[in-house]
């Protein structure tokens, strides 16, 4: 037996529990791995509360989570690429990460380097590959600016990284509180709020080449009050704003990709590229973890840990 996280109905976070469970087993292309760390994502619950039913219904009672990263400890007749023991980070399709075993398709993973921690492997899947599709969409230049809204969140804090990378200036949409982070990964922070316009204008005064939205909420429209090329606009989140504008909607389904995510493994291993942890919570405290990202005000990514003992509670921002 192993356990995992489950829930029956679609609802708030008071329907999530962890239950003991029969532990997969894989087939021949598969592999299964003890998993150590698991990231949430917004998307997981919406999906949990039911508002996504149309695009992606659940068949209960459900699992949850994409990512992960672990041990591997089975390894079906077919798989070559992976033994026993390999520590691993990969991404599930069937809402199964969050559970201390998983089992995956092996072109579902990619050696963690050496120098990569536990814990931003295991929540790097998700926002990585999101971050990854939205710059590759806009297609940033160096000496070009890019803006990018929820520029301290999870997909933001890589998505300006990303593109601070290409060589072009960034301009990252976030709260006062996030400005001096924003700093120091060479983005020029500008506050949300009323008169953002305003404020983008004056922190570009040559133009905004690309917009990036993570955040949804009108930002897609702001980008063409900004007259920034449709085309070079791109949204995770805001579908419908970017249909209405002929904007893009790139996300995590058309970067899920074992060599992509080998590649910002690396950039994370190497210290190209930094990802921050708002906190860790043990599995047990799921709960705990969805309501602290409901809030949606949180610096990086939230992880569980298999590791953490059930009462550890919420551990602190890195």
């Amino acid at each position: 037996m192993t356990r995992a996280v489950r829930f029956d109905q679609y609802g708030d976070v008071d329907v999530l529990r962890i239950e003991d469970v029969e532990r997969p087993s894989p087939a021949a292309d598969q592999v299964l791995v003890e998993v150590v760390a698991a990231g949430i994502n917004p998307g997981e619950a919406s999906i949990r509360g039911g508002l996504l039913h149309e695009m992606w219904p659940a068949t209960f009672p459900s699992g949850q989570g994409s990512d992960f990263a672990g041990r591997v400890v089975e390894v079906g007749g077919s798989v070559t690429g992976f033994a026993i023991g390999d520590e691993v980070l990969g991404w599930s399709d069937w809402r199964s990460s969050q559970a201390e075993h998983v089992v995956v398709p092996a072109d579902h993973l990619t050696h963690k380097p050496l120098a990569l921690d536990w814990i931003r492997a295991g929540g790097l899947f998700v926002a990585g590959v999101t971050a990854y599709a939205s710059v590759r969409a806009v297609q940033p230049k160096e000496g070009e600016t890019v803006v990018v809204s929820g520029a301290a969140g999870g997909v933001g804090s890589l998505t300006v990284q990303l593109a601070r990378n290409t060589g072009a200036h960034v301009i990252g949409i976030a709260g006062p509180a996030n400005a001096a982070w924003l700093r120091s990964v060479g983005v020029t922070p500008v506050a949300y709020g009323d008169g953002l316009a305003d404020r983008l204008r004056e922190a570009a005064p040559s133009g905004i080449d690309a917009f990036v939205d993570t955040y949804g909420n009108g930002y897609v429209d702001l980008a063409v009050e900004l007259q920034v090329d449709p085309a070079r606009v791109n949204t995770v989140i805001d579908y419908a704003a970017a249909q209405k504008a002929g904007a893009k909607a790139e996300g995590s389904s058309t970067a899920s990709d074992a060599e992509i995510l080998g590649f910002l493994a690396g950039e994370l291993a190497w210290g190209r590229v930094v990802m921050p942890v708002a906190a860790i919570y043990p599995l047990d405290a799921v709960r705990d973890a969805y309501t602290e990202l409901a809030a949606r005000h949180t610096r990086g990514k939230i992880v569980l840990s298999t590791e953490l003992p059930a009462n550890a509670g919420r551990q602190p921002a890195s």
